[in-house]
């Protein structure tokens, strides 16, 4: 049986031309950046004009006085939680101001936002409506008092739905409010640009466009200060101490470059398949419910509700079937809970229940779509 991985939310597999890219770099013998001798200088060259360049292609500012910043992560979590940590903390860990959420996050921004609470950090949660889009009025009634941070992510890691980050921020700038956006799930898989969005802070990891695990990064806007969550180095300005892996990073801007070169091929082959798994799942199981249809997704997703199945029953015969999807964000899906992205739109329990997450990328294939199309209709009807 042919195995069908439907799971690139979750991560994509590395491109191989981005591991041609990676083993050069390993080939040139970069050593450590930090290093003052001539082979240290060396690889400092090679890292910052990787890092020059992967901020021009997300459409920072990366030359002169008003350089955006790039810094370099393990990941998306560990961006978003110097991002919140980071704006919302003063260099002695206390807190600066009141930090505003969108209800539907990833889970490490909810738990960095717990973080804060237990600083002292008040944490006000923007709600959403049925589609799971925040409501501006409700987040222009917020920003009434005064706060320091608001985060709201650019697309949904579980149901896709895009937010509208531009008016986000416009709102918050009235204000001279900071606004940190994780695009993790938006980056190559719809037109991101940092300064177009308005944000102050932007959180995107590799793994996400078929780049390499273990390489993030949170681009900051010139103007604003982070404070550490890592100590003990002077790398990165001592915002991110640590040694720089320059091979990480060669195949974080191969990966992004070859988006660039490969944009719209790639979304309109997504958007296609989406939609034809979309159309055969709606006619061959027509009782389930397709969350956040309505509004703006992201090209690759496709969040369904199987109503009266459970998800994890249906996750686990799927797994028999050699599917590869998930209920929702890989960092909680061994939680039996349901998803608290689906609770914040108002849908209700059995909807929740039997929700799980279709994602895919430009390498999966019209073959792939219609063979987990039957798959997914014999095992709902197995499982009625």
């Amino acid at each position: 049986m042919q195995p069908i991985y439907l799971d690139h939310n979750s991560t994509t597999p590395i491109d191989p031309r981005v591991t041609d890219a990676m083993v050069a770099c390993h080939r040139e013998g970069y050593v450590n950046p930090a290093s003052q001798h001539r082979m240290g200088q060396a690889a400092r060259r090679k890292l910052e004009s990787l890092r020059s360049e992967i901020v021009d292609m997300l459409g920072g500012e990366n030359s002169g006085v008003h350089a955006d910043r790039l810094i370099f992560t393990s990941g998306g979590t560990e961006s978003n939680n110097l991002a919140l940590l980071g704006l919302a903390l003063d260099n002695t860990g206390k807190p600066v101001g009141r930090v505003l959420v969108s209800a539907v996050e990833h889970p490490s921004i909810l738990g960095a936002a717990d973080c804060l609470r237990r600083y002292g950090v008040t944490v006000d949660v923007i709600p959403v409506d049925q589609n799971g889009v925040v409501k501006l009025d409700e987040l222009e009634c917020a920003i009434e008092r005064p706060a320091r941070l608001v985060s709201v992510m650019a697309a949904n890691n579980e149901t896709g739905v895009v937010q509208p980050i531009q008016q986000v921020a416009s709102l918050c700038k009235a204000k001279s409010i900071l606004v940190h956006s994780d695009a993790v799930q938006a980056v190559a898989k719809m037109p991101v640009g940092f300064s177009e969005l308005g944000v102050d802070a932007m959180t995107l990891t590799a793994h996400k466009f078929h780049g390499p695990r273990g390489i993030g990064g949170l681009l900051v806007k010139h103007s604003v200060a982070v404070n550490p969550i890592v100590f003990g180095g002077f790398q990165q300005m001592g915002v991110r101490p640590g040694t720089e892996d320059v091979s990480l990073v060669a195949g974080f801007h191969r990966a992004l470059q070859l988006y660039q070169e490969e944009a719209g091929a790639r979304l309109r082959h997504m958007q296609k398949l989406r939609d034809q798994l979309q159309a055969r799942i709606l006619r061959d199981c027509p009782s389930v419910f397709v969350v956040g249809s309505d509004v703006c997704r992201t090209p690759n997703c496709l969040n369904i509700s199987f109503p009266g199945i459970d998800r994890q029953a249906f996750l686990m015969a799927a797994d028999m079937q050699g599917l590869a999807i998930s209920t929702g964000s890989a960092c909680a899906s061994g939680s039996s809970d349901p998803s608290h992205v689906l609770l914040a739109m108002g849908l209700n329990r059995e909807t929740t229940e039997g929700s799980i997450r279709l994602s895919l990328s430009h390498q999966s294939t019209v073959r792939e779509i219609n063979l987990a199309a039957d798959r997914i209709a014999l095992i709902y009807k197995d499982l009625q």
